[in-house]
Formats: structure tokens, sequence, C-alpha cells
């Protein structure tokens, strides 16, 4: 479905702090329009620098290219696979559901506290690079601080838009184990066109907020190419309506010099379901041989604050939708398992750990009576 009547907000970003009344208004009336019924919307003046990203991708492409024993060197499922290189068919989106046909490379833009790692140590580790990639890993972190930036100032334009103090959502995310991935897209040979295999499975993100800054298609010689169909690509879903109980599924078409901004659920709970995290699938083309690169940044709220409706909009529906309260770091732990790449036994550690120490208190009891 085309998405040129559907009237996705486009919005400027130095409009949000315009000393011009309307313009101000106009561009907090479009984040309302924009997360609250189709989840994402389209930012323009965001400075985030796009010849940069593309020298990102050729970097990244030259590591992808890299012999799989040597990437796999990188790959740490002990730290659920937030650092470092994730081989395709390791992520599941959603629950339950087939594993993507991606591989990606995770690093933090920032550094984080020997508090918070030493609480969650798997979400705020330390990045991991390849040897001799100095281009890959400076791009990379920079690009990252970019586009962190450009998600900061969206939430403050999504507070003054919910009539909420300016810094009421930045707080929340302030030391957030906020992290960058890299994607690349595995192409398809002949027996999987047409199969069931997907890019990536239709889910919603778990951060708060994630920043698009745009990919590119590459050929079988990795040559930046055009979509090889016009079914290939971003789709994303709407808020469902009495006409449209199962939302409109629409594909992403970028407006030049703009990126995209799209709900994660963390976002969706703090605001009691007026913002929307968006249901998003990547649909691999109908033709071999074709790949693609991109990015997505994730703002993530800080570990140790609460996953809950704020105050003005915690009604008695969004409480009982969206409870009982949770820790963020907790959610992350619990999203990760689900999605596999943390496993089953790391939601062991959420609760008392200690009853081993009572079993060893009367080993040494009974030991002394001996």
């Amino acid at each position: 479905m085309s998405n040129h009547d559907l009237d996705i907000p486009v919005v400027d970003l130095e409009a949000l702090d315009s000393p011009q009344t309307e313009r101000r208004r106009e561009a907090l009336d479009a984040i309302l329009r924009g997360f609250g019924h189709y989840g994402l919307m389209y930012i323009r003046n965001h400075d985030v620098d796009i010849d940069l990203v593309d020298a990102f991708y050729d970097a990244f492409l030259e590591f992808t290219e890299r012999p799989e024993p040597d990437k796999q060197e990188l790959s740490r499922g002990d730290l659920w696979y937030q650092r470092g290189w994730t081989p395709p068919n390791t992520e599941e989106a959603v629950v339950a559901g087939q594993p993507d046909f991606k591989e990606c490379y995770f690093a933090s833009p920032g550094e984080a506290g020997d508090k918070l790692r030493a609480e969650f140590p798997e979400i705020y580790a330390e990045n991991i690079w390849p040897d001799e990639a100095e281009a890959f890993r400076d791009r990379y972190l920079e690009v990252g601080r970019q586009l962190q930036r450009v998600g900061v100032a969206l939430l403050r334009g999504c507070a003054r838009a919910l009539e909420l103090e300016a810094p009421a959502l930045e707080r929340l995310v302030a030391d957030g184990p906020h992290v960058t991935r890299a994607l690349r897209y595995v192409p398809l040979d002949d027996d999987q066109v047409g199969s069931d295999i997907l890019w990536g499975e239709e889910h919603t993100d778990f951060n708060c907020l994630t920043i698009l800054p745009g990919g590119r298609f590459l050929d079988t010689d990795n040559n930046r190419t055009d979509k090889p169909d016009e079914d290939a690509g971003l789709y994303l879903r709407t808020r469902p309506t009495e006409e449209h109980p199962e939302g409109r599924k629409i594909q992403g078409q970028t407006p030049d010099d703009c990126i995209i901004a799209q709900v994660g659920q963390q976002l969706e709970v703090l605001t009691g379901g007026k913002f929307l995290a968006t249901p998003h699938v990547v649909e691999a083309p109908d033709a071999t041989g074709y790949s693609r690169v991109s990015m997505a940044h994730f703002v993530h709220m800080n570990a140790r604050e609460t996953v809950f409706p704020l105050e003005s909009f915690c009604t008695d529906e969004a409480a009982a939708r969206y409870g009982p309260p949770v820790k963020a770091g907790t959610y992350n732990r619990k999203t990760l398992v689900d999605i596999g790449l943390a496993p089953d036994e790391s939601l062991d550690r959420l609760g008392y750990t200690q009853y081993s120490r009572l079993d060893s208190m009367r080993e040494a009891e009974d030991n002394a009576a001996e």
C-alpha cells in the first residue's frame, strides 16, 4: 500500500525550539499525530551527517566480508549479543517467531558508570571491536552519538507536546543502555526466493525511541542499487481503527533529506498508549543475490527507571493494561529472553537468588556437630 495518501508527518527538528509560537506548535502537533496514530514520523533538519552514515556502511560491509571464523570471535552470546556480531538466524523478533535472516553488529555510543555495569553487565557492557578497523569504530561511534542527540531532542519535544515538563522524558533516558545496531540483510538463493523467509519478522521495538537514518540495497557485487522489486523493504502498521481493525500496513517511503523516528514499547507504556509502538517488518526481495545494509539507534530508559504509565496517563485502564510496574533493566532482560538472545536461565536472576546460603549454613552446622 502506498503511503502518499496517509499524511505521515514531517517534523522539522529545529522548529521544536523555534521562537515562533505558530511554527513550534505545528511541530508539536505533528508529533502528537505522528506518534499517536502512525507510531512514527519523518525528521527534517536533524543534523545527522548522511555522508558519514554512507561512509560507515562502506566500513561495515568490509567487516561483513571477513571470514565467518573471524566474525565468530566477536559474537558474544554471553553478553546476549548486545555488543559485537550477531550471526544470521539468531534473533527471533517476536515470541515463537522465526529467526531473522540478517547479521548485525551492536555498539554503544556512550560509556556506562561502574555501578550500572555491575548491576546490568550485559546491557551496559563495554564495546568490542574488530582488529584493524579504526574507520569502522570511529564512524560507528560518531553516527551513534548524532542519532542519540536526535532522540533526546525528540523526547524533549514529546514532553512539550504531551504537556509535561520539558525534561520529563529526557531524564528517564539519562544513562540508559543506548545501543546502535548495524544490519546486513542476507541475500537469498534460488531455493529461498518466494519462501516464508523474512529479513525481519514483524515486531515492535522494546526500547523508548528508535532512530533510523536510512539504508541501501546492494547488488551481487555489493554495489548500491535501486530496490530489486517494489515489494521489498520496510513496512509499518498503523494504529487499529474501526474501519481498519488490523491497522493499515504501509511501505516506508522516507522523503528526501529526512530520517525516521519511531516509538518503542517503553514510550508507549509511559504514555499509557497515547503513543503507539510501531509494528514493522522487513520483506526480502523476490530476487536472488540482493542484500541491504541499514542502521537503527535505540534510545533506552535508564535500567533503574520504572516502565509504567506516567501519572498524567495512568488511568485505571492504562494501569491494568501496562501493569505491573517493572524496572527497565528487568524489562530488557525479559524481552531479550523472549526474542532468543538471552538464555532462559537469566530470568532466575529475578527475585531472591541466595537460597543456597541457608544450605551452606546448615552444612557447616552438620560438619561442626560431627
